[in-house]
């Protein structure tokens, strides 16, 4: 009972020490992609203290953070609603980087998250949004297909970290070129800065 209070009691102080950091802003982050195996347990600290070095920054040509993640304003229609990632604005064309190692369990460009992919990396899924080009169906399955950006991304096909899986732009439903860049950890949405914030201080 004490080992569990005391996890608790640490974990209590882990989140706290990540609302404040977001609370100060994110600065630019320049991040080198590295090889890994799965990305951490949130809830483990023991492991988040050492593994999230191994991620990718998601954006070339990284300009801002436009949205944060949580509820806001919807700037298409002005209504409340939860927004489940995070954008990060940069001109259109910049290539966009997979986060971690894994596999890309979708691609879609019917939705209002445009043209996406999705990557699943054990427990985890990430998901990259408002991409260019559009999706096509041949002989062996669905893919991306950008061509300006000479991108084809199978669904299905393994991709290592920090691999270009697609390019920024203004697909379904958005105001301006963006990332919108979305995690979930077991079926439940992450907080996209808390992991780059801890990746950002390990890789220092």
């Amino acid at each position: 009972m004490t080992n569990v209070l005391k996890f608790k009691w640490y974990r209590s102080i882990l989140l706290a020490f990540f609302a404040l950091l977001i609370c100060l802003g994110l600065n630019n982050l320049n991040l080198q992609p590295t090889q890994a195996t799965n990305p951490p347990n949130p809830d483990s600290i023991e492991v988040a203290q050492t593994a999230w070095r191994y991620g990718s920054f998601p954006v070339e040509n990284f300009q801002s953070y436009t949205s944060a993640f949580g509820y806001r304003l919807s700037p298409v229609d002005g209504q409340r609603q939860f927004h489940n990632g995070l954008d990060m604005a940069a001109p259109i064309g910049s290539y966009v980087r997979n986060w971690w190692t894994g596999k890309v369990i979708q691609v879609s460009d019917h939705t209002a998250c445009g043209t996406s992919v999705i990557v699943e990396s054990g427990p985890w899924q990430h998901v990259y949004c408002h991409l260019e080009g559009h999706v096509e169906t041949g002989a062996k399955g669905s893919y991306l297909i950008d061509r300006n950006g000479g991108l084809q991304i199978w669904q299905g096909q393994e991709v290592p970290v920090g691999s270009r899986i697609g390019r920024v732009g203004m697909t379904g439903r958005t105001t301006g070129p963006h990332l919108h860049w979305a995690l979930k950890y077991n079926g439940s949405y992450i907080d996209p800065a808390l992991v780059l914030k801890e990746m950002f201080k390990q890789q220092a």
